[in-house]
């Protein structure tokens, strides 16, 4: 589904560049990608990570699994070949707003090692910032705010991560939270602090 079918296309390059940019709004570009099953928090800590960044006068971009879905990606399904699309397309989007300077926040279970991997590729060392929202299948279908697991187990729902289909956690993470131990707002500070240690809070 990715392939090039556009022909006789060339890339503009513009006369704007990068770290201008990135001095003009006194921060660096990343993607902060957070990963993991459903209800295990990933939307909650995204809010209050956005909130955070805005109040320290930071630009900060959400872009959620659910929202995503209803407009730029309303097409596709959930099968591995849509999921892999899903995945593929907001990595170009969340790509685009790190190259213009911003810190884009992505909550997506993206449960394919293997897409997040790609995302990760396409962009430059350092960029892409992998945090694995962390929780049991046990605590995750106890929580069911949208009872997406409850429908699941009674098969109404067919290929559900966690039930049916798999999820592959990340081996190599840049942050783990472990959402059973650690409150949304503490995720949340322990994200900001890795992007302060990191220097992209300033240019």
């Amino acid at each position: 589904m990715s392939e090039q079918k556009a022909t006789n296309i060339t890339w503009h390059e513009g006369s704007v560049t990068r770290d201008e940019r990135e001095k003009l709004l006194g921060q660096k570009g990343v993607t902060v990608w957070m990963t993991g099953l459903s209800a295990s928090g990933k939307s909650t800590i995204a809010v209050i990570l956005e909130q955070m960044l805005l109040h320290m006068k930071k630009h900060a971009y959400r872009l959620d699994g659910d929202n995503i879905r209803m407009g730029l990606n309303k097409n596709l399904g959930f099968s591995a070949e849509d999921r892999a699309e899903n995945i593929r397309r907001i990595g170009e989007v969340a790509r685009l707003f790190t190259d213009a300077g911003v810190i884009a926040i992505t909550s997506f279970i993206s449960p394919y090692r293997k897409d997040r991997d790609a995302v990760r590729a396409s962009m430059k060392s350092g960029e892409f910032i992998e945090v694995y929202v962390n929780v049991s299948l046990e605590t995750a279908e106890m929580r069911d705010p949208k009872g997406l697991y409850k429908k699941a187990r009674a098969g109404q729902i067919k290929g559900f991560t966690g039930i049916d289909d798999p999820y592959e956690a990340p081996e190599k993470a840049e942050i783990v939270i472990e959402t059973e131990k650690t409150k949304p707002e503490d995720a949340a500070k322990q994200i900001l602090s890795h992007l302060e240690r990191g220097g992209y809070l300033r240019a």
